[in-house]
């Protein structure tokens, strides 16, 4: 699929001449202005006729699905992987900053009068996914006119799911109600012994699930241990148990999805005609239709798709960082110097640019000084450990979005006079 922008930048119809559209570049016509997905601009006076085009958006934690709709068939379909590094990264800046304190540095003002937090303020982790979101549609929008989109949002009952029999004053009678705390609670569930030997002592309190990789506070995620046992899980030395880390109910995903949903309705709803819809709604269709879960099937779903073609590519899209800003490592080597951090650019290529490499489209997923890359595919598979960099040809420039064509076989099977035959 072609998708194509008018002389004055309007999105027009998208198409699959692509006949057509190599004579238009050949005679200088029509220019290439995208790569993935393949957009091109005509470089003269066209009718600007479109169709009615539907997006439908499911939302997600850490893969989120995009499908565009028009009443005959489906024009554009992908899958996103968001990025999971934002509360790390911002931990990381803090513990920086508080080094300085310690250190021979410019004196910098006490802040304390800026803490204040403006209505419907989100972690920034959360901001930073209900943007994602709104940008992979405003680049739709580039390419395609957009009638209208559909959301589905998702409000997780974690109660329901612990317990599906739950109703009325039963959300009101947990297992911690009246306990102090939770700790109190994990010590009474435990018998006041280790959960791991059973021995008495000094107890405390453990994250099964650490709480820098999404484990929370609540009872599922916390085991009761000896002090000498805590320090040694810590260590390396002794092992939870496999049993107890399938327990953990991990409710973060959940969490961020109902949380975020109605923001992005709000911040598209700025921009574009927005529908709501639901994942009971969608459940039921998808499987009305006989097809199989995934991200891009629902949002096919939420778009309206029925009977429409389906696009038989598709892309895979990935949220990239664009670059670590940090000079220095944090700790000094001998002699109090702190070395160079990481290189910015080698050779004229930089960390995730595109690029070709005997005849393989790639992206460069590390830089060595040296001038040999590693290149991977944007899903990660091995292209090459150890590219030189003047085997390599430039494609793309990197972005913090990333897609990747994908093309899926999919089966048509057909009964005719009773012969069962399958079209590809």
């Amino acid at each position: 699929m072609v998708y194509v922008i008018s002389k004055a930048g309007k999105p027009l119809m998208p198409t699959e001449r692509h006949g057509k559209v190599r004579r238009l570049l050949k005679q200088g016509l029509a220019k290439v202005v995208k790569r993935e997905p393949f957009t091109v601009q005509l470089l003269y006076d066209t009718t600007t006729y479109t169709q009615p085009v539907t997006v439908g958006l499911d939302i997600g934690s850490k893969t989120t699905g995009v499908s565009a709709v028009t009443e005959k068939k489906e024009i554009f379909s992908a899958e996103v992987e968001l990025r999971d590094d934002i509360k790390g990264l911002l931990l990381e800046r803090r513990q920086y900053r508080r080094m300085r304190r310690y250190r021979k540095v410019r004196y910098r003002k006490p802040r304390f009068l800026n803490r204040a937090r403006d209505d419907g303020w989100l972690a920034p982790s959360l901001q930073w996914k209900v943007d994602a979101h709104i940008r992979i549609v405003d680049m739709l929008g580039r390419i395609m006119p957009i009638e209208r989109v559909v959301v589905e949002v998702a409000p997780f009952d974690t109660q329901k799911i612990l317990n599906p029999g739950i109703e009325g004053e039963d959300y009101q009678n947990g297992a911690q109600k009246g306990f102090w705390d939770v700790r109190e609670y994990c010590l009474w569930r435990a018998g006041y012994r280790s959960e791991l030997s059973g021995k008495r002592g000094i107890l405390e309190v453990h994250h099964i699930v650490p709480r820098s990789e999404g484990g929370t506070d609540t009872p599922s995620n916390l085991i009761v241990l000896t002090a000498d046992e805590h320090k040694g899980v810590h260590e390396g030395r002794i092992r939870i148990p496999k049993s107890k880390v399938e327990k953990v109910k991990m409710f973060k995903d959940a969490a961020h999805v109902s949380t975020i949903g109605w923001h992005i309705v709000n911040r598209l709803r700025e921009r574009y005609s927005v529908e709501v819809t639901y994942g009971s709604t969608t459940k039921a269709k998808r499987l009305s239709c006989g097809m199989e879960k995934s991200h891009r099937v629902d949002a096919f779903i939420i778009a309206g798709g029925d009977l429409q073609e389906r696009l038989r590519e598709w892309y895979l899209g990935k949220f990239l960082r664009r670059q670590n800003r940090s000079l220095h490592k944090a700790n000094p080597i001998k002699g109090g110097v702190r070395p160079v951090n990481t290189i910015k650019e080698a050779y004229g290529f930089r960390r995730y640019d595109r690029v070709e490499y005997e005849g393989i489209i790639g992206i460069i997923a590390g830089l060595r000084s040296s001038g040999y890359f590693a290149v991977r595919s944007l899903s990660g598979e091995k292209i090459h450990d150890s590219a030189k960099h003047n085997r390599l040809r430039l494609v793309e420039k990197a972005k913090t979005l990333m897609l990747e064509r994908r093309e899926e076989r999919i089966p048509l099977h057909l009964e005719e006079d009773g012969v069962s035959c399958a079209r590809i």
